[in-house]
């Protein structure tokens, strides 16, 4: 399986941006696939996920600004941000999992991770 994110930038405060991850590889609808970020200095923290069957979670700090979604016949996730903070400001990582789906941040827990898009949001 291969994950590859795009889609980060530079935005003010305030601002927008929709992160894309195109999965290929052997990569099913029972995947459980998640965004996690990693701000300097940081550990990387899980920031949503969806499901198998759809269901969604959110850290409490992103709810009501940040939307996960996916595009089965595209096998893409994404994440769309809206009203960003300078604290958002971070590496974003799409992950996935046959089996596990959980907001906890470990390879443990998540067998494949994409390389990471930066976001960085000015105040």
């Amino acid at each position: 399986v291969q994950l590859v994110e795009s889609g980060g930038g530079s935005v003010q405060a305030g601002g927008s941006l929709r992160l894309s991850c195109a999965a290929s590889g052997y990569i099913t609808d029972r995947h459980c696939m998640g965004w996690f970020r990693q701000a300097p200095g940081k550990e990387r923290e899980g920031v949503a996920l969806i499901d198998s069957n759809g269901s969604t979670r959110y850290i409490d700090s992103v709810k009501g600004r940040f939307t996960i979604s996916q595009e089965n016949a595209k096998n893409t996730l994404y994440l769309q941000m809206n009203s960003l903070k300078p604290e958002d400001t971070a590496m974003y990582y799409c992950a996935a999992d046959p089996m596990r789906c959980t907001l906890v941040a470990s390879r443990v827990y998540w067998n494949y991770w994409g390389q990471g898009t930066q976001v960085t949001v000015s105040s």
